[in-house]
């Protein structure tokens, strides 16, 4: 018995199966990108809008989807109301402790030292989308602005910043302007004094915050002043950046998420008992999204932080101990890194 034929006469081809997949895919992804980006879901919005616009070079991420004047709303339903004061130094009293009973868990991992390490203590910290590194730093003193060495010309590396300052801890400080906006970190936003002398002072944009520095006694110090103010306030080591997140044990309000968006972010911080807190955070990345004002707050509050303030943050945001880079940087290139005109070291 001869084979019977198959009835072909209604196959569908498998190239127009494959079209037809293509085009459902497009189509569900159309659906999508509308639903997000102009659907009633106003957070995700807003965490794209606030995202875009705190940065220098992605602006278009938001412009291009939204009028002006629906970003203007977002992002006046997002912002931050910084306290309005000076550090008051004398509120911070170095101590040290012999005790073993902590108040919370948070102390704990502060106050409980890593044998053999009375300098510094790196924390995992992590949150709702989010996962970085908090260092405790025992002895203030050591705290130092670093900046490139082709201040006004191109910014440098973390390492090679963090190697040439013979640093065991380095991380990213303020922002930087570049005359052509090709991000080569050649000059910082605002005064730089480092070991008590200006050595650059460049203003091109309004950051919030203000001085974020340590005085002669080790105090950091923040508050909105002028260079003149900042130097015979006895600044030693001073960026200027921000916004600022508590002053006095007094936290700023936040309304929405602060305006600043989901990000990497950086933050610096001193405990009332002179416990200097560095804070890195990672972003755009699958296990961490990033950070906002609330989430740093939150961190800096909980780990005791009596004064504390934004950095930048990011594909700025960058920690190296030991020579090492602790975080994920996100800026891209062969390494990762960014070149950057400022920095936070520990000698």
């Amino acid at each position: 018995m001869g084979k019977k034929k198959q009835n072909n006469k209604y196959r569908i081809p498998l190239k127009t199966k494959i079209v037809k997949i293509l085009c459902y895919i497009y189509i569900i992804g159309f659906l999508s990108f509308l639903f997000l980006f102009y659907g009633p879901i106003n957070s995700f919005k807003e965490f794209w809008i606030t995202s875009a616009m705190t940065t220098m070079n992605h602006q278009y991420l938001a412009t291009w989807l939204y009028s002006d004047e629906y970003i203007q709303k977002v992002l006046k339903n997002n912002s931050i109301i910084e306290i309005d004061e000076i550090t008051n130094p004398n509120e911070i009293q170095f101590r040290k402790y012999t005790t073993t009973i902590y108040r919370n868990q948070y102390e704990k991992e502060i106050l409980q030292r890593d044998e053999g390490n009375d300098l510094y203590k790196v924390i995992n910290v992590s949150g709702k989308g989010y996962q970085g590194f908090l260092v405790a730093i025992y002895d203030p003193s050591r705290i130092h602005v670093a900046t490139t060495a082709y201040l006004g010309i191109r910014g440098e590396s973390i390492l090679t910043v963090s190697e040439r300052e013979n640093a065991i801890i380095a991380m990213n400080g303020g922002g930087f302007y570049d005359p052509d906006w090709n991000s080569n970190g050649a000059l910082p936003h605002g005064t730089v004094i480092s070991n008590g002398e200006v050595v650059s002072d460049y203003t091109d944009a309004n950051m919030g915050g203000g001085f974020i520095g340590f005085d002669k006694d080790n105090k950091l110090i923040l508050g909105s002043m002028s260079k003149n103010e900042a130097v015979d306030m006895g600044l030693r080591d001073a960026i200027e950046f921000g916004p600022f997140l508590i002053i006095n044990g007094k936290r700023s309000f936040i309304k929405g998420n602060g305006g600043w968006g989901v990000a990497p972010r950086t933050a610096i911080g001193q405990r009332k008992d002179g416990i200097v807190l560095f804070l890195v955070i990672n972003g755009r990345l699958a296990n961490s999204i990033g950070a906002d004002m609330v989430d740093l707050c939150d961190v800096m509050e909980n780990y005791g932080a009596y004064n504390a303030a934004n950095l930048d943050g990011g594909s700025s945001s960058e920690l190296v101990i030991k020579g090492e880079i602790i975080n994920t940087p996100v800026a891209g290139g062969s390494d990762g890194l960014r070149n950057m005109s400022t920095f936070w070291v520990v000698k």
